[in-house]
């Protein structure tokens, strides 16, 4: 499934002077860290969850469906964006949300308000070098848990 893997074994392996990558073209570090963090992340998605990559090179656009199986969301298909700027790791991805939805976390324009996302959060739990993709898909995830469901349910 991931291309990328032996597209960095190929250069690595390489002999001086040639390259299985174009010349000039660089491996950015954010791919070099993708290919690591897909992997660990697909091995731990959840079971409500599945990713679809239009293009297996393009480690850093991806799409997550998410298919809660309780709760107030229960059998709906929520579809998400994910593209990984250059940034990376300094620097959250960017998510956006494809399903018309109300929910009290996401606009009507697919905007996601999840600390985790920001680069600086009241709450201290923004966004860290140290996060992962995976963080991110158990954060969405955990949107529609009915854990989070509940709390909003009660002030109706």
């Amino acid at each position: 499934m991931i291309t990328l893997t032996r597209k960095l074994k190929n250069e690595n392996d390489a002999p001086s002077g040639s390259s299985t990558i174009e010349p000039g073209k660089r491996v950015s570090i954010r791919d070099r860290l993708l290919v690591k963090e897909v992997q660990e992340m697909e091995q731990t998605l959840p079971g409500t969850c599945r990713v679809r990559f239009e293009d297996p090179h393009l480690l850093h656009d991806f799409y997550l469906t998410i298919t809660p199986d309780e709760g107030f969301w229960a059998g709906g298909r929520f579809r998400f964006h994910i593209y990984v700027t250059e940034e990376y790791n300094m620097a959250p991805p960017s998510v956006k949300c494809l399903t018309k939805l109300w929910h009290p976390n996401i606009s009507e324009h697919g905007d996601i308000c999840l600390s985790l996302l920001r680069q600086n959060s009241i709450d201290g739990m923004g966004w860290a070098p140290t996060r992962k993709l995976k963080d991110i898909i158990w954060g969405l995830n955990s949107l529609f848990t009915p854990h989070s469901s509940a709390s909003w349910k009660s002030l109706m």
